[in-house]
């Protein structure tokens, strides 16, 4: 990997977030950050897309870090910009909220910047929130708006320590309304190091309720993406055993609670990936779309952005395709296959922090797919029993093989993700 920005395409991507333009260019906006040392422009790192495959660098949002956030925290770089179109009456207006701060310390800005283009330029606003490592528990940074059912906006934020807020948004303004930091929605305790961070909350009219991510542990070696919902957007969020994230308990009801949905994983013929985490999320042409970094297990200081599709099962819960999205185009099957048989599948355990790998299985299904996503109850059997799964069966790109491959993900009775991909001709499970 060079130092020329140029050549990245998505390594060096860190904590992004994905937008589309009014003339449908994608842009991805991300945190100062490249493995290729110091010496990496700062200001929010922007890359571009016509398809959401093929990226490009842009350059910075911004030209350094905004003097007021500067001050504030003496950061050298911007980090998890989250960027949104903003209502207002006289045409587009695009806001971006920025953190600034640096490793390890609570001295932390959210700043503002806005723009009527997302290609710039963009206009620093000012100081959202902030807060001093001397005598603040929580963190000011890692910024995600959503608006509520009303369309009033809300900033979830925060990062370890204190754990994760959400306080309301003038509309007018996009800053604070009101003082304190807000409700409290999600905590972790000192025996895993209150490791959370990454919220990003949406709403889903489906079922008419809130859906937070958040990313648990580690970004350098052990980040997973766990999920919760709400009937309300300042909580509580339950995740699909009814366990609340926002209770401090022991170290095993704080690794086991927040459904897990992605973690570090090895698939046939690819290499292990680690960390995936601090996501966002958008959606495009009625599909839903994740997008996140993730790191290299042979090489943890390489790191990069993916974009996956977002299944939601029949009752509403998030899940990611195994497979980066390659665009719409390469996930149809030639002909109809049948889902029976024989699979490769992992389990994301919520206990097991590391490389999860695939084993054989096999599933009892009547149903037939061309990739068309299509939710589906599924029978998983393994060496060691068998599970019923609230899944979805669909199709993706698999450039192990470099075709379309069948591909189903999952969630067991006892709140497990599993993720599945079909067995090249060749390999079976033994019954």
């Amino acid at each position: 990997m060079t130092a020329d920005p140029t050549t990245w395409g998505l390594r060096n991507a860190h904590d992004p977030t994905v937008v589309r333009d009014d003339d449908g260019t994608w842009y991805m906006f991300s945190t100062d950050a490249a493995s290729t040392g110091p010496g990496f422009p700062s200001g929010v790192h922007v890359r571009t897309s016509p398809d959401l495959v093929e990226w490009s660098f842009l350059g910075t949002a911004l030209d350094g870090v905004p003097g007021p956030a500067a001050e504030w925290s003496g950061a050298e770089g911007l980090w998890a910009p989250d960027v949104v179109r903003w209502p207002c009456a006289d045409g587009a207006l695009w806001h971006m909220y920025y953190s600034a701060s640096t490793f390890g310390s609570r001295t932390s800005a959210i700043g503002l910047a806005t723009a009527t283009s997302l290609g710039g330029p963009w206009t620093d606003q000012g100081i959202v929130v902030a807060t001093q490592h001397d005598s603040d528990d929580h963190n000011a940074i890692d910024a995600a708006i959503v608006f509520d059912r009303d369309g009033t906006p809300w900033m979830a934020y925060g990062s370890f320590f204190g754990g994760i807020y959400i306080a309301e948004l003038s509309r007018e303004t996009g800053l604070r309304v009101g003082p304190g930091p807000g409700t409290l929605i999600a905590k972790r305790p000192r025996s895993v190091d209150g490791a959370v961070e990454g919220a990003y909350i949406v709403y889903r009219a489906e079922e008419d309720r809130f859906v937070l991510f958040a990313s648990y542990d580690s970004l350098a070696d052990t980040y997973s993406v766990r999920v919760a919902a709400a009937d309300h957007v300042t909580g509580p969020y339950l995740d699909h055993e009814g366990r609340s994230i926002a209770v401090v308990g022991t170290r095993a009801e704080a690794e086991a609670a927040g459904t897990k949905i992605l973690g570090g994983h090895r698939l046939p013929g690819a290499a292990a990936l680690i960390a995936p985490g601090h996501n966002s999320v958008f959606e495009h042409a009625g599909s839903s779309f994740m997008v996140h970094h993730v790191r290299l297990a042979d090489d943890p200081r390489q790191h990069e952005a993916q974009i996956r599709r977002i299944h939601w099962t029949a009752s509403g819960w998030p899940l990611v395709s195994p497979y980066v999205y390659a665009g719409a185009e390469s996930e149809a099957l030639a002909a109809p296959e049948s889902v029976a048989g024989s699979w490769s599948a992992l389990r994301f355990s919520p206990e097991d922090a590391g490389v999860r790998d695939v084993e054989a299985v096999h599933v009892d299904s009547d149903m037939r797919s061309d990739g068309t996503p299509v939710c589906a109850t599924l029978r998983v059997s393994t060496a060691t029993g068998s599970n019923i799964l609230d899944g979805v069966v669909f199709g993706s790109w698999d450039p192990a093989t470099a075709g379309p491959v069948l591909a189903f993900s999952g969630i067991d009775e006892s709140g497990v993700v599993w993720w599945g991909t079909r067995v090249p001709q060749g390999g079976a499970f033994a019954r």
